[in-house]
């Protein structure tokens, strides 16, 4: 099976050292995960805006099946 992501051992080898640095720094995994997160979010414009409609059309979908809003 061919490797679709051509850097992938360049993208966990960077992983790898910023995990070790947080580790050595004893940064809280939550705030690790977090900043790896917010990067990733800072490197690909629209996907955050494209997740928040997701996640409104899920919530305005629920509301709609319990009776709390109208449908249109």
């Amino acid at each position: 099976m061919s490797n679709p992501i051509p850097d992938l051992s360049e993208l966990e080898a960077l992983l790898a050292h910023a995990a070790d640095l947080s580790a050595r720094h004893e940064v809280p995994k939550e705030m690790f995960m977090a900043a790896a997160w917010n990067a990733y979010l800072e490197a690909r414009p629209g996907l955050r805006e494209e997740i928040e409609e997701r996640e409104l059309k899920t919530q305005l979908k629920k509301l709609r099946k319990q009776g709390l809003i109208a449908t249109a």
